[in-house]
């Protein structure tokens, strides 16, 4: 038996109340493998650890398999730390803007972002007691922690032990995708993965990046005092979103004071005493930036090197990943893959649903298509951004003529009530069909009214029955009625308007 150390899910704080930053260890030993192993996992994030819970609890002898923290970077480094801290800096937000809602503002807002982040910690130890090494071995899942490689097409080395497998996963995750621009490295830069480490808000801030990485950090850093600069080569934020929505958060997040540079490109970092002096160029316009911290949010990369995806007669690309069917298989047809590693949309959701496929195609013979999901996503800026099903454009390149509903947020009740105007509500339907093809919902609550979008397409519930549903009044998601009330009017033609003039006469 091998043992292998392990990060604790407890966090001991120091003597000035502050939570360490790194996590102290304990001693995990690794168990004696399995004669053979129906499903073998590489990979301890979201997606493997759902994996391994479905098939054991279906029966499946599983082996899960980390390098680093249980949980991977939803729960460690990304959505979790990022939402929590997202949460206090809109609190900091509207104490600023309580005359507008009819209070007075507090003469002094005092900044605690020590305590900000203290909160964030605890929130994260809390949550990750779930997926902690103990109550995934008590489930019936063979845990191992080291790095992994494979060894044949059937076979996986981890802390020099063989494990033997029918069918294996790789979910090895992503990486901060770091781009090479000279000096940066040795300025030093943050990604998503140190930034939650920070014990000060930095008092200047660059982020290089227009994604919702970047965009969420750039405002809540920004509520919570950094005067920050947010660059991004492309015309606009949020490049896959339709145009008016990322205009509405270019215009919000320049609103609130952050210097906002598009189709800007930095060009070299050079390091002045404790400052950074960045060097950015927009068109023929050069300009230098001084700041104390970079942060970087320019995508990710997969992790497909070092683990031996050559022996097992996997094809991967380092830029898009392991290359896999709809069916989430490899190229070697006895293992899958799923999450960040290879899917184009890297949400933790996703990776719960293309779970569940792997676990009914690679074991139980099932032939469920990644393409079949209806995959809905947010931005957390504020107002947020959300998205489910196609877009215009999209719909227009498959020759997929398009009728939109638009309803924006200054016509919704509680909107107005709630002062958070910013917005809409647009759904798209085929034209001459009631069937929704894709919506696009920008409000301080849009993950939330998304929902109610997405289930309509998962159940193919049409624009016009969704007319019939009754909304408790006032809601935000009200918005929705109003635009299936917005099909169903023209559908009174002038010919039936003359009928049921005639009929009520």
């Amino acid at each position: 038996m091998h043992s292998a150390t392990v990060s604790s899910p407890s966090l001991p704080e120091n003597q000035d109340g502050r939570w360490t930053v790194s996590i102290p260890s304990i001693e995990w030993r690794n168990p004696r493998p399995a004669r053979k192993y129906n499903l073998v996992i590489l990979g301890g994030g979201p997606a493997g650890v759902l994996t391994a819970r479905a098939a054991a609890a279906w029966g499946a002898k599983v082996a899960l398999i980390e390098r680093n923290l249980l949980g991977g970077t939803c729960l460690n480094t990304g959505c979790i730390p990022s939402k929590t801290i997202i949460r206090t800096s809109r609190l900091y937000a509207d104490m600023r803007n309580a005359e507008a809602l009819g209070a007075h503002a507090p003469k002094t807002i005092t900044v605690d972002f020590a305590a900000a982040m203290a909160r964030m910690r605890r929130i994260r130890v809390r949550l990750s007691r779930g997926v902690s090494a103990d109550i995934l071995s008590a489930a019936g899942i063979d845990v191992y922690f080291g790095a992994a490689r494979f060894a044949g097409s059937s076979t996986v080395i981890v802390a020099d032990e063989t494990l033997r497998f029918k069918k294996a996963l790789i979910a090895t995750g992503a990486r901060p995708l770091i781009p090479s621009i000279p000096g940066l490295v040795e300025a030093g830069y943050l990604t998503h993965e140190n930034v939650f480490e920070l014990t000060e808000c930095p008092r200047r801030l660059l982020v290089i990046g227009g994604g919702p990485l970047g965009c969420e950090l750039a405002q809540a850093l920004c509520r919570f005092g950094s005067q920050v600069t947010i660059v991004q080569k492309e015309p606009m934020f949020l490049s896959h979103e339709e145009r008016d929505a990322a205009q509405i958060l270019s215009e919000v997040l320049a609103r609130e004071g952050i210097d906002v540079r598009l189709n800007t490109e930095v060009l070299r970092v050079r390091k002045q005493g404790n400052e950074k002096l960045v060097d950015l160029v927009s068109d023929d316009y050069s300009s230098t930036v001084a700041v104390d911290q970079i942060l970087v949010g320019i995508g990710r990369s997969p992790n497909v090197e070092s683990i031996g995806l050559e022996t097992a007669g996997v094809h991967y690309d380092t830029d898009a990943g392991v290359r896999i069917n709809d069916f989430l298989q490899t190229t070697n047809s006895n293992i899958y893959a799923t999450g960040d590693v290879c899917l184009e949309h890297k949400f933790m959701h996703i990776e719960d649903a293309s779970a569940r496929i792997v676990v009914r195609n690679a074991l139980f013979w099932g032939r469920e298509r990644v393409s079949a999901l209806t995959i809905p996503w947010c931005t957390y800026t504020d107002p947020e951004i959300a998205h489910v099903g196609m877009y215009v454009r999209e719909a227009i390149r498959r020759g997929i003529p398009v009728k939109t509903f638009t309803v924006p947020m200054y016509d919704v009740d509680r909107a107005v009530a709630d002062g958070e105007e910013e917005g809409f509500v647009k759904i798209h339907v085929k034209e001459n069909s009631d069937k929704i093809i894709g919506a696009t919902v920008v409000a301080r609550h849009a993950g939330e009214i998304i929902d109610n979008i997405s289930l309509a397409i998962c159940s193919n519930i049409g624009l016009r029955r969704l007319a019939r549903v009754i909304y408790p009044y006032p809601t935000q998601a009200a918005a929705i009625k109003m635009a299936s009330d917005s099909y169903n009017l023209p559908r009174l033609t002038p010919v039936r308007s003359w009928l049921l003039r005639r009929w009520l006469a």
